[in-house]
C-alpha cells in the first residue's frame, strides 16, 4: 500500500528540532541499522539488469514477496513495486535498480550478519534461475550511463532532472554507485554532536579503509574508489563534511540552519510528488509553493534528501564506504559500533581527531579516492590513522563482550578480514586487483572476485 502523509503544519521554529530530539534514546535501547546495496548484473556480460522484464529486479522482488513473506510497497495504488517490508526490515531500489537491504534494528553485529546471510539465501535461488549475479563493489565495473533502466520512482525522476545542474557526476551517483552504511543511535544532543564530529573527521579514513571500486567501464581507472571520486562532484549544497558541526558546542540547531538553506527536491501530497527544486526549505516555510505550505512530514522528507558523508536524522548514518563482498559485508557496522557505542572508545576517537580542521580533512578526500590507504594526511599516512581507529573499535567491541554462541567469538570477529588488510596497508580494491592482470579473462575474474556468495 502507498504510504500516507501527515499534513500537520510547522507551527514554530522548534518544530524543526523534533526529528532529532525525539530520536534520543537511553543506551539500553541503542541498536545497529545496516544498509547494504548491490548491483544486479546479467551473468553472461556483467551489464545491469533492468527494472522490469523476464530477467529483472522486479522478478526478484516478486519472488521475495510470494515465497518469503515480504510485503510489496507502492507509491500510489496500482503503481509499480518500489520496495518490500518485513518485520522492521526493508528491501528498496536505488535509481539504477541497485538492490538495498535495510536491516531491522539489531542488538549486535552478529545479528546484522545473520540477517544479511538470510537475505542472500532468499535471493539466491531465483537469481540462479534468472542467471543474475550480485556484485559488491562501489562503482559499476562494466556499465555506462546509457546501459541502465531507471527505477520508476517519482523522486528519482525529479533528482535526474535537477542534480546534473549541480554536479557532473550526479547521474553516476544515482545509477552507478553502491554503498554500505550503518545507522547508530544517540542518547542526547551532546552525544549526537560528539559522534557526528568523530565520524565526520574520520570519513575520509572510512572511505580509504573500504575503498572497493577500482574498475570503471571494463578496466582499471587508476584509483581505489571511483564511488569516492563521484561524491566529490554531485551537489555542493547537500554533500560534504558539514563544517558547521566542527566547532565545540555545536547543536542540532546548527544543522537545522544549514538544512533550511539547501534547495528542496520535492514534497508530497496524496502520494504525488510535487517537484520544487529551486526553493530553499526556509523560503518554503515562509512563502509556501503553489498554495501548499510546509508540514512536519515535508521537513522530514527534506532531511532525507541531504547527502553529507555522515548524516544526522533519527539516527547517525555513516555513509562514506563502498559496498563490500560477503567476507567484509559486516565490517563497517562492526567498526563504527565499536568506536561509537563504547564510552572509552569514543573518547579515544575524539583524542585521535583532536585539532583536525574541516578544511584539511575535506582536502584529503581528493587523494583518498585515488590512493586509498596510501593517501597522506598531516605528514603521515591514512593507513596509520586507520590502524589506530581499528584498534579503538576493537577495544570497544571487546568491552561490549557480546559472544556469538555458534562461533564462540565476540563482535571483533567481523573485523578480522579488515584487520589483515589494514596491517598490509591495503584496502579491498588492492586485494581485488592483485594478480588480475595475469588472468586469462580479467573481466570475468573481476566479476567473480566481487560477487556475493
Amino acid at each position: 500500500m502507498p504510504t500516507t502523509e501527515s499534513l500537520e503544519p510547522i507551527r514554530r521554529r522548534d518544530d524543526l528540532l523534533l526529528p532529532f530530539v525525539q530520536a534520543c534514546k537511553p543506551r539500553e535501547q541503542w541498536r545497529i541499522g545496516p544498509e547494504m546495496e548491490k548491483f544486479g548484473v546479467f551473468e553472461e556480460n556483467g551489464l545491469p539488469i533492468p527494472y522490469a522484464g523476464s530477467r529483472s529486479v522486479l522478478r526478484v522482488l516478486e519472488h521475495l514477496a510470494s515465497v518469503h513473506g515480504w510485503a510489496a510497497e507502492r507509491e500510489v495504488n496500482d503503481g509499480p513495486i518500489i520496495a518490500l517490508v518485513r518485520a522492521g526490515a526493508s528491501v528498496t531500489l536505488e535509481p539504477g535498480g541497485q538492490l538495498e537491504l535495510s536491516g531491522a534494528q539489531s542488538e549486535n553485529v552478529h545479528d546484522v550478519c545473520k540477517e544479511l546471510r538470510t537475505h542472500l539465501r532468499e535471493i539466491g535461488a531465483v537469481s540462479r534461475t534468472l542467471r543474475i549475479r550480485w556484485l559488491g563493489t562501489g562503482f559499476h565495473p562494466f556499465a555506462k550511463r546509457e546501459d541502465f533502466d531507471w527505477v520508476p520512482k517519482q523522486r528519482y525522476r525529479i533528482m535526474r532532472d535537477y542534480l546534473p545542474k549541480r554536479g557532473g557526476h550526479a547521474i553516476d551517483m544515482m545509477l552507478r554507485t553502491c554503498t554500505v552504511q550503518v545507522n547508530l543511535d544517540y542518547a542526547s544532543e551532546a552525544d549526537a554532536m560528539r559522534k557526528m564530529h568523530v565520524a565526520l573527521a574520520l570519513a575520509p579514513t572510512t572511505t580509504a579503509m573500504f575503498a572497493n571500486s577500482p574498475w570503471k567501464e571494463g578496466q582499471p581507472h587508476g584509483g581505489m574508489t571511483y564511488r569516492g571520486r563521484v561524491w566529490l562532484d554531485v551537489d555542493p549544497d547537500r554533500t560534504g563534511l558539514l563544517p558547521m558541526l566542527w566547532s565545540r558546542g555545536s547543536r542540532f540547531d546548527d544543522l537545522v540552519e544549514w538544512a533550511l538553506d539547501v534547495p528542496m527536491f520535492l514534497f508530497k501530497r496524496g502520494g504525488r510528488a510535487i517537484a520544487n527544486t529551486g526553493q530553499t526549505f526556509r523560503s518554503f516555510m515562509a512563502d509556501g509553493f503553489e498554495g501548499e505550505h510546509a508540514t512536519i512530514d515535508d521537513w522530514s522528507l527534506h532531511i532525507n534528501t541531504l547527502f553529507p558523508e555522515v548524516r544526522l536524522k533519527r539516527t547517525i548514518e555513516i555513509r562514506g564506504a563502498d559496498v563490500q563482498t560477503t567476507d567484509m559485508a559486516c565490517a563497517l557496522p562492526a567498526l563504527w559500533t565499536g568506536a561509537l557505542y563504547d564510552e572509552q572508545a569514543l573518547a579515544a576517537a575524539e583524542a585521535l581527531v583532536d585539532g583536525w580542521t574541516h578544511d584539511e580533512v575535506a582536502a584529503s578526500r581528493e587523494n583518498v579516492w585515488r590512493d586509498g590507504l596510501r593517501a597522506s594526511f598531516r605528514g603521515g599516512g591514512i593507513a596509520q590513522i586507520a590502524e589506530r581507529l581499528l584498534t579503538i573499535a576493537e577495544g570497544g567491541l571487546a568491552r561490549r563482550a557480546i559472544v556469538d554462541l555458534a562461533s564462540g567469538k565476540d563482535e571483533r570477529v567481523h573485523l578480522e578480514r579488515l584487520r589483515k588488510l589494514v596491517e598490509r596497508g591495503q584496502c579491498p580494491a588492492d586485494a581485488v586487483l592483485e594478480g588480475l592482470d595475469r588472468e586469462k579473462d580479467p573481466a570475468r575474474a573481476f566479476m567473480d572476485r566481487v560477487s556475493f556468495r
